[in-house]
């Protein structure tokens, strides 16, 4: 980051907005392809990372390593996360999105190490690195996707995001799934851990073409916005009041679930019911599937009604009954066995029928996540329009997740009873709903949020050069 006469000044020449020419089809300085890009590179790193996560154990027989693994990735997550936003802000993304894919490479590759030295030591100490990684990365991550499209395409555009970013797990769990399609073991070969780490290593580097916020232009000439620099004070400033916003202490629970139910559906659903290529088979339609119900609910939430709200309103009620639906599915499979009356594995061409209603419930638990995820991303990008806010606000809710996520793979460690696990994770997602819908009905304007990224262009407004966008 070059220096500057003042940290936290506007870019006094460039303020204005600008009148982008509609023949102009590609413009790099545009959203969507900002948006596509990062999208790339979350295909790359936590897609594939996604792919690895969902086959069970990392990848390996045994889950005590990833379980710790994942404990340390997550505790520390949970903090970097909510400092991820500021740290966003102060060093741009390339340093930022360029350190945190590194993790990704460093994480994989120490359950390669894993699998020929039966020690977890490196794979916790990765785990907790990642954890710092993921958290810088996903803060990038939720202030590109919420900040930069105009209020009448935030949900076109998180779906967008989400479709191109989960089919990395799809390719991910081809992976596993061609290379280990012969093996009797329970664990995965090398060769798949060195593939991932490969798509990882790219996804850093891609990492190093995204444009900082103050360089992307909006259709109708606005900026993402218009600070170059920010300062160590505000954002310490700004990250200690998240805690005590209403708006964002009503999303918390949202928060601590939207990742807690992966321990059980990883774990104890994918890994405990099917063979090893079975589970790479599986995963390619959890993730597939969640490009679906990403792009269902993200039309819903920006072209349902002309109100802002209801568009709200309608998205929660949406997915509060096809969720509580399929919790039920759950339900009712979870009842035919347990920790101590495991069931035979199934495979997808030797297990006829008997795969088929697993399989089918798998599939419907990441068209939900994708379905919930969206919901509370458009959500976010509902309250403020200004990247510096919704960084912040971003890691905040990523904070929190990792939070969630890994007392979640403590739990499942301490050998609760997998019954119990299902009817902790359906009662947090549960809670969430009432509590979305009050926060969109007190803190979602039925317009965009006013700003000083918006300007009309018919007049540019000079701007303090010590003024912040700090809502």
């Amino acid at each position: 980051m070059e220096p500057h006469g003042k940290e936290g000044n506007r870019d006094e020449e460039e303020g204005c907005p600008e009148e982008v020419s509609p023949s102009k089809w590609f413009r790099y300085e545009s959203p969507v392809t900002q948006v596509v890009l990062i999208a790339l590179v979350c295909f790359c790193c936590p897609g594939m990372f996604n792919a690895l996560s969902g086959m069970g154990g990392g990848g390996q027989e045994n889950d005590h390593a990833a379980n710790d693994a994942n404990t340390a990735l997550y505790t520390t997550f949970a903090v970097f996360g909510i400092l991820g936003g500021g740290i966003y802000n102060l060093l741009g993304p390339h340093a930022t999105l360029f350190v945190g894919c590194s993790t990704y490479v460093l994480y994989v590759g120490s359950f390669l190490y894993y699998n020929h030295h039966q020690t977890e030591t490196f794979a916790v100490i990765a785990g907790g690195v990642l954890g710092v990684g993921a958290g810088l990365l996903w803060a990038g991550q939720g202030s590109i996707m919420t900040s930069y499209p105009t209020e009448d395409k935030k949900g076109r555009y998180i779906s967008l995001f989400w479709s191109i970013f989960n089919m990395g797990g799809v390719i991910g769990g081809f992976i596993p799934f061609i290379l280990n399609y012969h093996s009797t073991v329970g664990s995965v070969s090398d060769g798949t851990y060195i593939a991932f780490m490969c798509f990882m290593a790219f996804g850093a580097f891609l990492s190093l073409t995204l444009l900082p916020p103050y360089k992307v232009i909006r259709s109708d000439g606005s900026k993402a916005t218009l600070i170059k620099y920010s300062n160590v004070r505000t954002e310490a400033m700004e990250i200690l009041k998240l805690f005590f916003k209403w708006k964002m202490l009503l999303l918390v629970p949202a928060s601590w679930s939207s990742n807690f139910f992966y321990t059980y559906q990883f774990n104890n659903v994918n890994g405990k019911l099917f063979t090893v290529r079975t589970r790479g088979f599986n995963n390619v339609f959890y993730w597939g599937a969640q490009t679906f119900g990403s792009v269902a609910i993200g039309y819903v939430l920006d072209s349902s009604f002309q109100s802002r709200k209801k568009r709200g309103f309608l998205g929660v009620a949406i997915v509060a009954v096809l969720r509580t639906a399929v919790w039920g599915g759950g339900l009712a499979n979870q009842l035919r066995y347990s920790r101590d009356k495991p069931l035979q594995e199934l495979d997808f061409s030797e297990s006829g029928a008997a795969f088929a209603g697993p399989f089918v419930l798998y599939f419907s638990y990441g068209l939900m996540d994708s379905m919930f995820q969206t919901l509370c991303y458009w959500t976010i990008g509902a309250l403020a329009d200004d990247s510096q806010t919704l960084s912040r606000y971003s890691g905040f809710y990523k904070g929190v997740q990792s939070a969630g996520a890994a007392v979640a793979w403590q739990t499942d460690k301490q050998n609760v009873s997998l019954l119990g696990e299902l009817i902790i994770n359906w009662s947090l997602t549960t809670i969430t709903y009432p509590l979305l819908i009050i926060l969109i009905a007190l803190a979602v304007n039925d317009r965009s949020t006013a700003s000083a990224t918006e300007l009309p262009l018919t007049e540019c407004i000079e701007m303090d050069g010590n003024s912040e966008t700090v809502p």
